[in-house]
């Protein structure tokens, strides 16, 4: 009976095939639908999925035990924020000092100041007759690097202590910088010009163009943090980045380096703290808010044509049941079974989705290579999940849309089909 049962089932089968080869235009307009439902999730899917190993390698690269402590928190608009937030404290100079003492379970502390576009300064370097525009300029303490390993020296060495301690005009160039100014040569020991102070260039960093939250590696210039205060007084914006050890519990950390911050800052008992602590994971939550924006877009492209596509498989297969009624007058009448006929147009409508469903899913996959060739660094790569999704949801819109039709073929009445013209 198992036998019989597969063999029917094939025979169903290449039935069907028939069917849908024989109004070839019809079932291609018919899966059209389909195909962008099911290649709109397959190629959303994967270039989220990219994206997301991006930004986790980014975080990484941040530093997984690295943690920061800034006058507002990251990624708002101090514009929007209340009056309360807007008007706190700058973070100042001799904090990490100070949080070094009083927190014995945090292991780097160090203390860094920008000056760049998005705070409304302007910065030019310059070697010779070439320059560069748009450069964010930051003022660190020779721990800045292994607090945050994205900033990874290639070429040549960091700020040093005596460097530091003696505010010396030296710089660490971002390779794009680097590049631009000294396209022929190294660019070490030598001389540029930063908003007209001279400087001697000590190293230079690895390529990182950054993330669309914000300016990566390449357009940075490094210089000791005493030479930024120096020269920079009016950059009153600065930051704190602290590491926590392996084998030390965060919150405990983090709870010694907010009560330093609080004595500092002469915060009363009962008051919230006047600043910000975060983690790397801002990033992943800034891209959280992005992408959920892209996944209801893509679920409403997808819901739609796959809503489409569902349609126009149910009228298919109720045309072709209605062309049919005389064949199927024939099948019941020698022998065929209600489940039989249903099966048949079950069949057919599966067919006709998975073919679409098969298309959508190549395309997906072109989309996602064609994006990991253009873009190396979105990793964007087509998952079995996403492959077995695909499959799934064509099945599911064949099934869905094809059993009012099935249904319908299967109830007919053999002698009303045979005297039908």
């Amino acid at each position: 009976m198992a036998i019989m049962t597969l063999a029917q089932t094939r025979e169903n089968f290449l039935a069907a095939l028939e069917t849908l080869r024989s109004s070839k235009v019809r079932s291609a307009l018919t899966v059209l639908g389909i195909v962008i439902g099911v290649s709109s999730v397959i190629s959303m899917a994967a270039i989220i999925q990219g994206l997301n190993k991006f930004v986790q390698d980014r975080v990484e690269r941040l530093g997984s035990r690295t943690y920061f402590i800034s006058r507002f928190p990251f990624g708002t608009d101090p514009s929007r924020l209340p009056e309360r937030i807007r008007t706190r404290k700058y973070l100042e100079y001799n904090y990490a000092e100070y949080v070094r003492e009083a927190a014995p379970d945090v292991r780097i502390v160090t203390t860094f100041g920008t000056r760049g576009f998005f705070f409304g300064d302007s910065n030019r370097i310059i070697s010779g007759d070439r320059s560069v525009e748009k450069v964010v300029i930051r003022g660190a303490e020779p721990e800045y690097t292994e607090a945050i390993p994205l900033f990874n020296i290639e070429r040549g060495r960091f700020v040093s202590a005596f460097d530091q301690e003696h505010a010396r005009p030296v710089v660490v160039l971002g390779a794009a910088i680097s590049e631009s100014l000294f396209p022929n040569t190294d660019a070490l020991g030598k001389t540029v010009r930063i908003n007209g102070a001279v400087y001697e260039v000590i190293g230079v960093f690895e390529h990182d163009q950054g993330l669309f939250f914000g300016p990566g590696v390449d357009i940075f210039v490094v210089i000791p943090l005493s030479n930024f205060k120096k020269q920079y007084p009016e950059a009153k914006e600065l930051f704190m980045a602290f590491t926590v050890p392996e084998n030390i519990n965060v919150e405990t950390a983090h709870g010694e380096v907010i009560q330093a911050l609080r004595r500092l800052r002469r915060i009363p008992a009962g008051k919230e703290n006047d600043f910000e602590l975060s983690s790397p994971d801002f990033l992943s939550n800034l891209w959280n808010q992005l992408t959920g924006a892209l996944v209801i877009l893509t679920t409403v492209i997808s819901s739609i044509g796959l809503l489409v596509g569902g349609i126009g498989v149910m009228n298919i297969m109720l045309i072709s049941v209605t062309e049919r009624t005389q064949e199927i007058g024939v099948r019941k009448a020698i022998g065929a079974r209600r489940a039989d006929v249903r099966l048949q147009f079950l069949l057919e409508a599966v067919v006709l989705t998975l073919v679409g469903g098969t298309i959508g899913i190549l395309i997906g996959a072109g989309v996602s290579t064609l994006v990991r060739t253009l873009v190396p660094s979105i990793p964007a790569t087509l998952s079995y999940l996403w492959v077995s999704i695909g499959f799934v949801i064509s099945v599911g819109v064949g099934l869905f849309f094809g059993y009012y039709p099935a249904n319908l073929a299967a109830n007919l009445d053999p002698i009303v089909c045979l005297r039908y013209e």
